[in-house]
């Protein structure tokens, strides 16, 4: 039964346009686990970027060289070096990949579970569609963001390339879009896209089944409906999680 006009207008932005508010929604509450979680990534890459460059000038000696040791020490050491924001460099292309990657796999993920396999009678969601059904959107959610997760990948590589002191080949997010279209075209921005879209319906089989059982929890356990805030809670313990690999 349609509802009439007058009355749509009325209604909530989240229940007139309920797949455009859940992509919102997942993509806000993977930009704010980034965010939270960036620095760890970025040390991370740091310390696998500055041993392969020492590894290839100095050999065994490389040990001896590291000016950085440890998580806690890379990071002061940036912070002390290059400055407190410096933490956060490059962070412009991962909420990139996150807004597609995570809006994408919970809009498709929520379309496969009302539309496609449908819930129990008693409106409960069975695990088995809730894992075919967050394999699938996990395959759809990484192909559509793998152009992001290429040029975040390719941005990343370009600390190493400093490092070992060769010229940088990106002056920024949008250069980088730009330089990879132009070199391989469009399938050039969908380079490694298989063994990605692998990896990721692993990964959803059970984030989203997480996502689906911490969601029927709290409506079984505590006040709250199945509403945008139930979806906001669930989809922040997943996006904490995912920012975090």
């Amino acid at each position: 039964m349609s509802v009439p006009e007058d009355e749509e207008r009325l209604l909530p932005l989240a229940q007139r346009w309920p797949r455009a508010s859940k992509f919102l929604l997942s993509g806000c509450a993977a930009t704010v686990a980034e965010l939270a979680t960036f620095p760890l990534d970025l040390t991370k890459t740091r310390l696998q970027m500055q041993g392969e460059a020492a590894l290839a000038r100095l050999g065994d000696g490389a040990r001896e060289s590291a000016p950085y040791r440890g998580m806690v020490r890379t990071a002061l050491g940036i912070v002390q070096e290059e400055g407190f924001l410096k933490l956060w460099q490059g962070v412009t292309p991962a909420i990139y990949r996150h807004v597609v990657y995570s809006g994408g796999r919970m809009v498709t993920y929520e379309h496969l579970r009302e539309v496609v396999f449908g819930k129990s009678e008693d409106k409960h969601y069975p695990l088995w569609k809730s894992v075919i059904g967050g394999m699938m959107a996990g395959v759809v959610g990484q192909f559509l963001a793998n152009p992001t997760d290429l040029v975040k990948v390719q941005m990343q590589m370009e600390g190493k390339r400093k490092l070992e002191g060769k010229p940088l080949r990106f002056r920024g997010v949008h250069h980088a879009f730009a330089k990879i279209l132009s070199e391989g075209g469009i399938r050039g921005l969908w380079a490694g896209w298989v063994p990605n879209i692998q990896r990721a319906a692993l990964v959803n089989m059970g984030d989203l089944t997480t996502y689906d059982t911490v969601k029927h929890y709290l409506v079984l356990n505590t006040p709250l409906e199945d509403n945008i805030t139930t979806h906001g809670l669930s989809s922040n313990l997943v996006g904490l999680h995912k920012a975090t690999q």
